[in-house]
């Protein structure tokens, strides 16, 4: 069979791919079925399921991205061939893969293994519509803290009316949550999570400290073909990981941990709770002795949407109520309990090749120790990155090239 010319060009670096394209004839090339298929085996046998959103970001090039300059001809020309440039290399990407879709399922079925009858092989069969990752199937994933998906969390919660001067305290956590499967039976879930937190002055009316604060990694040990109860335990550690005594504790605290959640239908209802106890750390520093308490209910809704409250309930047990004798170990405040209450929604969708979660909700708390925030906002994305079978990844290909076909109709 014959080749592609210019084999080095067929490369996902959209600079690349311009300095071999500029001024060449694609109409001239010659596009044989072997080659136009390696080229997606080439975008499908990437090292990560989800590279492939590199061949996103190339398209999204050619949609209109500007010619690098030192590429671009000079004059008044320039403009226009611009645009022929666009035009001839939109064409040449669908006709690529236009031939790539059905050889690349010719090529994955002759190169099964003598073994291929078995049922696990039936993944690679033709793409339909139920082989893409659905919405569906990731709400209910990413609203299991154990579910076996990696994910990358970004959430910023702005915390309001902090002190007498209302000021606003924002903590941004990364919470990247990595599962590994341990053995057949078990897997271990790993979360992380890394605050970088504005405190800002509460007796004063401007400046504040910014500062990285305390890690956080839990480990939860859960079955990995779990009944209609699903459940997690084990350890979660803070680590005194602060640039500044104002956004961290000082101490190394470590206690248990455990998720117990159940699925019906649309409905996810559980609750995550951990107790941490300090064990070493600063001796000018309160003893630390504090438990989290995080209840969740979501609904999920059609086309990936889905109503959510997750509050985040803590109880200071070092901290002094009114009128009791302090010790060493007290904290200020008064009130032992942070109570919140409220909710939001979101929405599982893809940005490009890569599925997103993003969720806003707004809380206001029945209880809060005095000058502590009565209510605040939570903002989240979180970047999933779901085990795909060659089956659903040459599902997503044919998904998004029919969407690309529609868009290249719609300008018509």
């Amino acid at each position: 069979m014959g080749k592609v010319a210019r084999r080095k060009s067929v490369r996902l670096d959209p600079g690349a791919a311009r300095s071999k394209l500029v001024g060449r004839n694609l109409a001239g090339w010659c596009i044989t079925p072997t080659s136009s298929c390696e080229l997606l085996l080439l975008i499908l046998d990437v090292q990560s399921d989800w590279a492939t959103l590199t061949l996103d970001l190339w398209l999204a090039s050619l949609e209109g991205g500007p010619v690098r300059e030192e590429y671009a001809p000079s004059g008044d020309r320039k403009r226009e061939e611009d645009r022929m440039l666009r035009k001839d290399l939109r064409s040449a990407t669908l006709i690529v893969l236009s031939f790539s879709l059905p050889c690349a399922q010719l090529s994955a079925q002759e190169n099964q293994p003598a073994d291929a009858g078995k049922p696990q092989i039936a993944e690679v069969a033709e793409p339909q519509e139920n082989t893409v990752v659905s919405a569906n199937a990731l709400q209910k994933a990413t609203q299991n803290p154990v579910a076996s998906l990696i994910s990358v969390p970004i959430q910023n919660s702005a915390n309001f009316g902090v002190g007498p001067y209302d000021r606003t305290q924002d903590v941004i956590n990364v919470q990247p949550v990595i599962p590994v499967r341990i053995s057949e039976n078990w897997n271990l879930i790993t979360r992380f999570i890394q605050p970088f937190v504005w405190q800002p002055y509460p007796a004063s009316t401007v400046g504040g400290q910014f500062g990285i604060g305390d890690m956080n990694p839990a480990f939860f040990l859960s079955p990995a073909r779990p009944g209609k109860l699903i459940w997690g335990a084990g350890p979660t550690i803070v680590i005194p990981t602060a640039t500044s005594s104002v956004v961290g504790q000082g101490k190394l605290s470590m206690g248990p941990s455990v998720v117990a959640l159940t699925q019906p239908g649309p409905w996810t209802f559980g609750a995550l709770v951990n107790n941490v106890f300090s064990i070493v750390g600063s001796s000018h520093r309160p003893a630390v002795n504090q438990m989290l308490l995080q209840y969740f209910i979501n609904y999920n809704l059609k086309k990936g949407w889905f109503i959510s409250s997750s509050p985040i309930i803590t109880a200071n047990w070092h901290s002094r109520a009114s009128g009791e004798a302090a010790d060493g170990n007290d904290t200020p405040g008064g009130s032992v309990w942070t109570v919140p209450f409220g909710g939001g929604v979101g929405r599982i969708m893809r940005l490009g090749f890569q599925p997103v979660n993003i969720t806003a909700q707004f809380y206001g708390s029945a209880v809060h120790p005095p000058g502590a925030s009565p209510w605040g906002m939570r903002l989240q994305l979180a970047l999933l990155f779901p085990k795909l079978t060659n089956g659903q990844k040459m599902g997503l290909m044919k998904k998004t090239l029919q969407e690309m076909q529609e868009q290249q109709q719609k300008k018509k």
